[in-house]
């Protein structure tokens, strides 16, 4: 059998990694694979010798398990909220607000801008701030003070219409994959940090960090650009970024189950609620250092797997590609 690293090899930078894996199961599982965009991944078939299913990369659903409105009221974050308080389950709370005032007229009063700002207040004027329908932990930051709440609406406004705001809440972050009701992989997830070169402050490596995110069509750290930064770092040490953990912004994931089968319990009924057979739940452990503290944080139903490829388990990679197989009748049938 040929590797993972035998799929990936000779693919451009930009080809998208569930492309990757997608042929590399489908090799596994005797299943033709087909690229229909001359090499770029971006589109592609899967076949059985009697079906043929499609997919598209960006915004294109990864797991057509999923049904279509599960998925999107998933991508809302506060739908999201909303449904799984409704089933009794323990999230992080919080209120939207649009951005625009474009189509007010569609929409209920006390979501507007102004209307953030009198939240904020609520809040004791800090808050964890994120696009109500962003990914990749795009925009996704804790704001302290006025000044610097009308920065961010400013500067978010620009690529999104409306935001979720959140009291800030400390704990562990751990990622909770799931199929139907059982867990493939748990993860922790760690901040994004510069690493010392002995020369460079870490001004400039801030700089450098922030150049490669903004090339990836993400918004750049968010940090006190004050004189600490003009240390200049030993080599090897390392600097956290607060913040944002995601994987694409440059955090860190380590495949660990975390402490207690609670964050367990509350993923998969997170799910549940939601109607998603497959998601990767976000949740918060040891809330505030309370050891039976939980909380979701959010539910993705189109998660990004790469972590398996990094960490070596191409496995678990195959046993993801084999669930969508299955319930899209390409194997067993």
């Amino acid at each position: 059998m040929r590797s993972l690293g035998d799929f990936r090899n000779g693919k451009p930078g930009f080809y998208p990694d569930q492309s990757v894996y997608a042929e590399y199961a489908c090799a596994e599982f005797g299943l033709a694979f087909r690229d229909l965009d001359g090499g770029t991944g971006l589109v592609f078939s899967v076949a059985s010798n009697s079906k043929t299913i499609h997919f598209g990369a960006g915004r294109c659903s990864w797991y057509p398990q999923n049904n279509a409105t599960a998925s999107t009221l998933a991508s809302d974050k506060y739908f999201t909220n909303l449904i799984l308080e409704s089933a009794g389950i323990s999230t992080l709370g919080g209120e939207y607000f649009f951005l625009h005032d474009r189509r007010r007229g569609y929409r209920a009063a006390g979501h507007e801008r102004e209307d953030a700002h009198q939240y904020f207040k609520k809040l004791g004027t800090s808050a964890f701030i994120k696009p109500l329908q962003g990914s990749r932990g795009d925009f996704a930051q804790a704001v302290d003070g006025e000044a610097s709440l009308v920065r961010y609406l400013h500067e978010v406004s620009q690529y999104y219409d409306s935001v979720l705001m959140q009291p800030i809440v400390s704990g562990l972050e751990h990622r909770i994959f799931l199929l139907d009701d059982e867990m493939v992989y748990a993860a922790r997830k760690y901040p994004p940090f510069v690493s010392g070169d002995g020369f460079s402050s870490i001004r400039d490596l801030l700089i450098a960090h922030d150049e490669t995110l903004l090339s990836l069509g993400l918004s750049p750290a968010s940090v006190d650009w004050d004189a600490s930064l003009d240390v200049v770092l030993p080599k090897g040490e390392r600097w956290d970024i607060p913040g944002r953990m995601n994987l694409s912004a440059g955090g860190a994931m380590v495949l660990e189950a975390p402490h207690s089968q609670a964050a367990f319990i509350l993923a998969k009924n997170a799910a549940r609620a939601l109607g998603l057979r497959v998601a990767a739940v976000d949740v918060f452990t040891d809330i505030g250092g309370d050891p039976e503290a939980t909380g979701v944080i959010e539910v993705n139903s189109n998660p990004s797997i790469k972590l398996l490829e990094q960490s070596g388990r191409s496995d678990l990679i195959l046993k993801i590609w084999r669930h969508t197989f299955l319930a899209m009748g390409l194997l067993g049938v």
